[in-house]
């Protein structure tokens, strides 16, 4: 299995995070990738490129102009405006406000692309974002052209990321850039499942109505787990995507036997649904010792999750998300992938 990756993505690195009522060091950073492409050569996965240029016409189909327009010149419109730091939004447009008229002051502009205040943008966050963007396109090109399978080393992530909203470390949906790029090279359904441990919102935002793009997400239940928000079992689509959606919240200390069921559940439908192409949103923090997360799957789990998706048999890209467990996320990542590739 081909792996795409750049090192671009080291130029996204805010120096803080607020988590727990305190400022700590991002638990999305760049060491995540290290130990993955560590894990991918010790396990023979060596077949690691760059993905070279994104392609800008698909990141503008999928995002609206004013949003990209946003994560172009923050950075200089907030040094511009004299800010010292990191941009961390810090006002939200929230129920009853205006929610049409985007602020003309920087801070004002990122409360309101944002959706969660604990992701920071630097001066290197949309060149990074880019070349995540084009790990993932170059992945579902190289699929398109008739491999089985690629892993995008997506950094950063992208499911949290709706086409006008960034959040959950989230700036771009990669998984969404694939789906919409199979659809774009003929093939007629696409699902999406998603197995990090926070809901895939953005993704769901991005097709939840339409029905031609499937999306299954396995996540912490919405009442105690981020993105809070969305995520509930009875949102299952509205318009031509009734029914193109389904979600399986779990509660705090879910093991691997029930995830795995809601895990068949959710292949059952995929395939049942018909898809052509499969985009896998591949998180690994519903791992026992994720420090932002409470499911308790261990890492032999991971190997056989990647198998059951594995018999599914479809043309496949594995998009790179959450997983923060330093130490164990190169072993839970690539177990996925070569329990896929044994399948």
């Amino acid at each position: 299995m081909k792996t795409f990756f750049s090192e671009e993505h080291r130029r996204h690195f805010p120096q803080a995070e607020l988590s727990g009522g305190e400022f700590v060091t991002p638990y999305e950073r760049p060491s995540r990738v290290e130990y993955v492409l560590g894990r991918l050569k010790e396990r023979g996965l060596t077949d690691i490129v760059d993905p070279g240029a994104p392609d800008m016409d698909a990141i503008r189909a999928l995002c609206t102009p004013d949003y990209l327009e946003f994560l172009e010149t923050a950075w200089d419109e907030w040094k511009a405006a004299g800010m010292a730091g990191e941009i961390i939004a810090a006002s939200f447009p929230a129920r009853r406000m205006q929610m049409s008229r985007p602020p003309r002051n920087i801070d004002g502009k990122a409360g309101y692309y944002a959706l969660a205040s604990e992701t920071a943008i630097t001066g290197g966050t949309w060149a990074a974002t880019l070349s995540s963007a084009a790990s993932a396109q170059a992945a579902q090109a190289h699929v398109a052209a008739g491999a089985r399978a690629a892993f995008a080393l997506c950094r950063p992530p992208g499911h949290h990321a709706t086409a006008d909203m960034y959040g959950g470390y989230c700036f771009i949906n990669n998984a969404a850039l694939v789906a919409e790029a199979f659809r774009r090279d003929g093939a007629g359904r696409v699902a999406v499942l998603d197995i990090d441990f926070h809901h895939g919102n953005g993704t769901q935002d991005i097709f939840y109505d339409r029905g031609d793009v499937f999306f299954a997400s396995l996540h912490g239940a919405p009442e105690d787990a981020f993105p809070y928000f969305l995520g509930f079992a009875d949102e299952t689509g509205a318009g031509a995507g009734e029914g193109a959606t389904v979600n399986y919240p779990m509660l705090p200390g879910t093991a691997y036997g029930p995830w795995a069921k809601a895990l068949d559940d959710a292949i059952a439908r995929i395939r049942a649904f018909g898809a052509e192409a499969l985009v896998v949103s591949l998180g690994v923090d519903a791992y026992k010792d994720d420090p932002i997360s409470f499911f308790k799957l261990d890492s032999p789990d991971f190997m056989d999750a990647g198998r059951r998706i594995g018999r599914l048999g479809l043309p496949s890209v594995f998009c790179m998300e959450g997983g923060y467990a330093i130490e164990a996320v190169g072993i839970n990542t690539v177990n996925v992938l070569e329990g896929f590739l044994d399948a």
